[in-house]
């Protein structure tokens, strides 16, 4: 093979590589077709020099973030579901405030005072399947700091009200909260953990 061989192949293999990298850098760039007239720039809501990519009523504006966060999201929940949600809130509230008074906040003082509310332990099957009861008590979510995971000393509480509407809350040394939602997709009353 002559050099000449040689040159001309690395050439054309530079040429390749560069034909596949230029369109991969210019990811989120918006292209025109070469001749067709170029769409006007908008302003938009953000202002002069915005992204045409800002996604409304998005988190941050970034691109696609409902469809990368549709499991983070959770279900609408009807006037009614919602009203009867709220109601048990309100009922659930004074009982958490107490309890946090009281400096008791692990998951087996907070589910007592729950069930003695009159509501029932949630049940599942060995399918994950739903057997019973609507609340869920549970220690918090471990976290990650430094270099290693940590759960901190508290409790999450999940009450399913109705299958679109649900009561959260959290109990914990330095607060607590009560507040109505609706379900999330995989992970039912509770929010899901991030995922990255």
């Amino acid at each position: 093979m002559s050099l000449s061989t040689v040159r001309q192949r690395r050439h054309l293999a530079a040429l390749l590589l560069l034909g596949a990298v230029i369109p991969l850098t210019a990811c989120g760039q918006q292209r025109v077709a070469a001749g067709a007239p170029s769409a006007p720039h908008s302003a938009g809501p953000a202002g002069p020099g915005a992204s045409p990519y800002r996604e409304p009523g998005a988190h941050d504006g970034a691109p696609h973030y409902r469809e990368n966060n549709a499991g983070r999201q959770p279900r609408d929940m009807s006037p009614g579901s919602k009203r009867d949600a709220q109601r048990e809130a309100d009922r659930m509230e004074p009982v958490l405030k107490n309890l946090w008074n009281q400096g008791k906040w692990d998951p087996d003082s907070v589910r007592s005072a729950m069930l003695a509310l009159g509501y029932q332990q949630q049940r599942t099957g060995p399918e994950g399947e739903h057997l019973g009861g609507q609340l869920d008590v549970r220690s918090m979510e471990p976290r990650f700091e430094s270099d290693h995971y940590v759960t901190a000393p508290g409790a999450r509480i999940g009450l399913r009200v109705h299958n679109d509407a649900c009561v959260t809350a959290f109990i914990q040394k330095t607060n607590y909260q009560v507040q109505v939602n609706g379900p999330y997709l995989e992970t039912g009353c509770f929010e899901p953990p991030f995922a990255h």
